[in-house]
């Protein structure tokens, strides 16, 4: 009767002959354009770890990717154009990823793959759009479209907030090097979205001096290659790990960044920078190594993008490629051609889409073949969007726009966008609900920013206190009390709810009272009291735009409890009175499950 056991140890060993999957280390930078790095024919900066890290595998001279951060990161981690997955801009809830996407993330650690994040998300900051939502089972960073605070910061670990002690890339890099130690056994998908170099601008003092002593044009220039320089740094210290641990010849690197660069600086002579869709705006690096796999100093000249990402990696670590109707990848596999195979790809055009306002059109938008490049640029007051297109093998910095001379090549390059456009856009971008009353999460904090601002009267009776409501920015202005802030919501839960305000509100305006709607349900706050805290210190060695707000110690102020019914609300705040010339500046809205 050893018939069995035979069997079973026959089994056993080929169980535990069967190869192991690739990790993967995915590192993607914020702002980081084409030009800043060394091998790319840039002078003035030092990325040998970059560097050597694109002669150790392949590049894809022509990766395309979108005009600004969350766009590309939802279309990265989807294989879906970012328009699909309800994605169209980077606040105010336009840079949140529908939950039912399905990320890398889920469909690796669907196949025994642990998965971690450390970075910046930017898809969305509630679960389940979170990280932990969308697959990662460790995250470590911010959910929001920047960070101010580069030296010990506090960030989201899971689903609460700790402090960090350091620079703010050296931290995401412990955090991922940890991660690949604790998960070294098994097969591991680690994606470090680096917020670096996206503003404030703040280096570490050593690299600013060292790049202000190059006398470069502009101090942000200098700013952003000291940001670089120091990722490049971490990448090799990550780079080190995998040979300590020996695990380099089983890990697939790949380094890219989101978007064109966030200043006027050196970008390889194209048109362009961030926000752009032209070549500048979108055309970033993409570097590949898998020793053993991918050959040394090879190169993909084909036109590939960020959808192309996702089927890549099934191919590569053998896993099938999804088909789900539902969610259909928009990119093609480039794992044979990256193996060396001679493979012909079909040709296909590639499409990029901006969109500022909250109001999804057309423009801006471009269309990419291996020749040519159409662009749609967003109409200017009173008038229409104007198409232009370049031929991009002749005229790489566009100059000469041919919109006259090649007319059948535009229509056919327009046709295809607005057939494209259309598909891509059939679900709407109606706002997503946040999720109230989870377990995972009992506690929301429902941000200024996400908000929707509604002026009753005067257009400028309430309004963003920075402008344009980017991450970090509040309510202030507030002087009708028809005017509202608003936050639409999906109740898991019935029950009771604590209620926390952030405010802020000068001596002269100290008083004011807020009401809370929720469908049947009212809060009136107590009177909120003076609460007037200076910024805290800014470490900053450029000055900052109004983008990257001053960074106020906000503190919550309990104001009462409130009884919610579980389905879908909204959550309407109204100025109740105020005293002064305005009511208080408000942040945030925390609300958090007490009990049925």
């Amino acid at each position: 009767m050893r018939l069995i056991p035979l069997l079973l140890l026959g089994l056993s060993t080929l169980l535990t002959a069967a190869p192991r999957p690739p990790n993967i280390v995915l590192i993607l930078t914020d702002d980081q354009g084409w030009g800043d790095i060394g091998c790319h024919d840039n002078p003035h900066i030092d990325t040998p770890v970059l560097d050597q890290l694109r002669a150790d595998g392949a590049e894809l001279n022509n990766y395309y990717v979108s005009p600004v951060c969350a766009p590309t990161r939802a279309a990265l981690l989807t294989g879906r154009y970012n328009l699909r997955s309800g994605v169209h801009g980077v606040t105010r809830g336009a840079e949140d990823m529908r939950e039912d996407e399905v990320t890398v993330a889920e469909i690796f650690k669907s196949h025994g793959y642990a998965t971690g994040c450390f970075g910046k998300w930017h898809n969305g900051a509630h679960y389940p759009r979170d990280p932990n939502g969308q697959g990662f089972d460790e995250f470590l960073g911010f959910c929001g479209g920047h960070w101010l605070l580069y030296y010990d910061p506090p960030l989201q670990h899971n689903d609460h907030m700790v402090t960090r002690k350091g620079y703010i890339t050296d931290i995401f890099t412990d955090a991922a090097m940890d991660f690949i130690r604790e998960k070294k056994d098994q097969p591991f998908l680690c994606y470090i979205p680096y917020n670096a170099p996206h503003s404030p601008w703040i280096a570490p003092p050593e690299l600013w001096k060292k790049y202000q002593a190059k006398n470069l044009p502009t101090p942000e220039e200098a700013n952003a290659y000291a940001m670089v320089e120091n990722i490049d740094s971490n990448i090799g210290r990550i780079l080190a790990l995998l040979d300590e641990l020996n695990l380099t010849q089983d890990t697939i690197v790949i380094f890219t960044t989101d978007n064109g660069p966030n200043s006027d600086r050196y970008n390889g002579g194209m048109r362009g920078r961030k926000g752009s869709t032209h070549e500048g705006g979108v055309r970033v690096p993409f570097f590949i190594r898998w020793p053993g796999h991918i050959a040394p100093n090879s190169q993909l000249n084909e036109p590939a993008a960020h959808i192309d990402v996702l089927p890549t990696l099934l191919e590569l670590c053998g896993l099938p490629r999804q088909r789900d109707p539902a969610h259909p990848l928009d990119g093609i596999s480039l794992a044979r051609p990256l193996r060396g195979m001679r493979i012909a790809l079909i040709p296909r055009p590639l499409f990029m889409h901006y969109s500022r306002s909250m109001e999804v059109m057309p423009d801006k938008g471009a269309v990419r073949t291996s020749q040519y490049r159409a662009v749609l640029e967003r109409a200017k007051k009173g008038g229409k969007p104007a198409w232009q297109l370049y031929d991009m093998q002749a005229d790489p910095a566009e100059k000469n726009d041919l919109v006259t001379a090649q007319s059948d090549e535009l229509r056919r390059l327009t046709d295809a966008y607005s057939t494209w456009f259309s598909d891509v856009t059939q679900k709407g971008f109606d706002r997503l609900p946040i999720a109230i009353g989870l377990p995972e999460r009992p506690s929301v904090w429902l941000q200024a920013h996400e908000a929707v601002l509604t002026a009753a009267t005067a257009a400028d009776s309430i309004h963003y206190a920075n402008g344009n409501g980017f991450t970090h920015d509040w309510v202030a202005g507030w002087t009708d009390p028809d005017a509202t802030v608003s936050w639409p919501l999906q109740i898991h839960r019935s029950g009771r709810y604590k209620v926390e305000v952030e405010h802020a509100a000068t001596a002269d305006r100290a008083g004011g009272t807020l009401r809370l709607d929720v469908g049947s349900s009212q809060l009136i706050t107590p009177p909120l009291p003076v609460y007037d805290p200076a910024p805290l210190p800014k470490l900053d060695q450029v000055p900052r735009t109004h983008i990257d707000v001053p960074e106020i110690p906000w503190e919550p102020l309990a104001v009462g409890e409130i009884s919610l019914e579980a389905g879908a609300a909204e959550l309407i705040v109204h100025l109740q009175s105020h005293v002064g010339s305005t009511g208080p500046d408000l942040k945030a809205v925390r609300l958090t499950f007490i009990e049925p």
